[in-house]
């Protein structure tokens, strides 16, 4: 296998670090089949947009958040929703959910974590996340906050995937010429197409697809694999 050559990398953080290519949609729907909770998949999919745009507007997640915190936020948002739409829902089950995704992405993280270690030795490391400005709470209580050269939060520098412009500053703070860094991350459109754009190198994690139309042209991704931990293959 050719590897990359290159000086540096960026990753994206939710659905990459923290699922293993999982979308956080497939993962909170599957606590709501595991809890039984009596919605449809086209209602939950409403409130999940809902939920997200609201933490984006307003400011429910405060900077000191983990990700359990954010969880059951997020959570909240989306059973209110779903009562005032008319469903009779239990809201403590939505704090089973959120707990059950904090317990996967911690001992997802916890595993990735001697990977970052190894990367840490060899290249500068930044992150670039649409996250909601507690990225390094979250990090920090994950153990993992000391691998990254620095954090690009879209909540903090006001840009937001997919627009190119939040790698573009991701390239700026690792200090190289854009064709010198790899790009890491779960989203075909939010990471790979805006990388490209910027003259990145990049490798698609390709896992779960979720609310997206099946891709047709994946040009933009110069390598794709199936898992987090084969990273080491491609650098």
């Amino acid at each position: 296998m050719d590897k990359f050559i290159i000086k540096g990398i960026i990753f994206d953080y939710g659905g990459t670090l923290d699922t293993n290519g999982g979308h956080w949609g497939a993962v909170i729907w599957s606590g709501y089949e595991k809890y039984q909770i009596p919605v449809n998949l086209d209602s939950f999919q409403e409130a999940y947009t809902y939920a997200e745009r609201q933490m984006a507007l307003q400011p429910i997640i405060k900077p000191d958040f983990n990700f359990l915190e954010v969880l059951e936020a997020k959570l909240k948002v989306q059973f209110e929703y779903l009562i005032a739409a008319g469903y009779d829902l239990d809201i403590e089950l939505s704090k089973k959910i959120a707990f059950d995704g904090y317990t996967l992405a911690k001992d997802t993280v916890k595993q990735v974590k001697p990977l970052l270690a190894s990367l840490y030795e060899r290249y500068p490391i930044v992150m670039v996340s649409n996250f909601y400005g507690n990225l390094r709470s979250v990090l920090t209580d994950f153990e993992i906050l000391e691998y990254f050269q620095t954090i690009v939060e879209s909540a903090v520098v006001g840009v937001r995937k997919p627009d190119p412009a939040i790698y573009a500053l991701g390239v700026a703070e690792i200090g190289f010429l854009a064709q010198d860094v790899l790009v890491v991350g779960d989203s075909y459109s939010k990471d790979m197409a805006s990388a490209k754009t910027v003259g990145c190198q990049t490798l698609w994690l390709k896992g779960q697809t979720w609310g997206e139309d099946k891709l047709q042209d994946t040009s933009a991704a110069d390598k794709q694999f199936t898992s987090i931990f084969d990273l080491l293959n491609f650098v």
